[in-house]
């Protein structure tokens, strides 16, 4: 089914919280308050604290592409590998997850599922029955689409599994749902993919033509909002896929988190179309009127 953009149904107010960034994505809300980003070109998870301090959280090098909090208090990171189209970080890590502790330092968690290498992990989410699912899409290229995609899962002992193996897509945001299902989106095709415990995969909905999608968050009504980075704002899907609505927020939305009726949002600002780093993305508060985040599901890795 394809699901059509509507133009600013939802009435809400945005705040610019944090400026000159690197490319942010895949934000997460600390239990202190604080939102917690990765900047993919500055190899870094960035942090902006309530009253406005923002800077560096932790140092991941690479390219760090989206964080969860664990149960463990945590921090999971999806960890490109530090290659994105041209660009090449300064120091490079395997494609892999990493694990950020309280104190800081930092380990690789994983590089493969299965027997399966990860060739870049980009989002990542802790599921109902407290198993990390990420989405692997491989390398980003619209017209030469090089890489197969996958769904991984890792459980708390630290052993992986192949959840789904899928053709060239570049699956790309992803989040748990609470009857166990995972839903995600893919770049290529606009498509918000829905997959079963038992293996079933259905689709949900295909967005429109000009409204790629990035990130996906769920409301706790189970609707899916969308950040769609070429249409300067966030779909709004049903969980039957039946019902959108358009939520203008920035210029290149990559992702999104909620905290209540709060929907912080990562905004990439420039393309990074070369191989210099870019540094005018943003994060914004965008308040919303009578839509709040599904409480999110915690999980741990030994």
């Amino acid at each position: 089914m394809t699901a059509p953009a509507g133009q600013g149904e939802t009435s809400v107010r945005s705040e610019r919280l944090a400026t000159e960034l690197a490319w942010p994505e895949g934000p997460t809300v600390l239990p202190d308050g604080r939102v917690i980003f990765v900047e993919t070109y500055r190899s870094q998870i960035g942090y902006w604290a309530p009253g406005g301090e923002h800077g560096r959280f932790a140092y991941t090098a690479g390219g760090p592409n989206a964080t969860a909090l664990g149960a463990d208090g945590n921090v999971y990171v999806c960890q490109n590998g530090g290659v994105v189209g041209p660009w090449r970080a300064d120091e490079r890590r395997p494609p892999s997850i990493q694990r950020i502790a309280p104190d800081g330092s930092i380990e690789i968690v994983a590089t493969e599922c299965d027997g399966v290498a990860f060739q870049a992990p980009n989002d990542l989410s802790f599921g109902a029955d407290g198993r990390l699912y990420f989405t692997d899409p491989g390398r980003y290229d619209q017209d030469l689409r090089p890489d197969p995609g996958y769904i991984f899962a890792l459980d708390a002992e630290g052993r992986g599994e192949v959840v789904a193996e899928l053709e060239s897509v570049y699956p790309n945001g992803i989040a748990a749902e609470a009857g166990g299902s995972v839903v995600w989106v893919e770049s290529y095709t606009r498509r918000v993919q829905r997959w079963h415990p038992g293996g079933r995969i259905e689709l949900v909905a295909e967005l429109a033509e000009n409204h790629v999608p990035d990130g996906l968050k769920l409301a706790a009504n189970g609707d899916l909002w969308v950040t769609t980075v070429t249409s300067g704002g966030i779909d709004v899907v049903s969980s039957d896929g039946s019902r959108v609505e358009f939520v203008a927020v920035g210029a290149i939305p990559t992702n999104c988190a909620f905290s209540g009726s709060t929907l912080y949002v990562t905004d990439g600002g420039v393309p990074g179309e070369g191989e210099e780093a870019t540094y005018g993305g943003v994060l914004w508060a965008v308040h919303l009127d009578g839509a709040e985040g599904m409480e999110l599901f915690r999980g741990a890795i030994g």
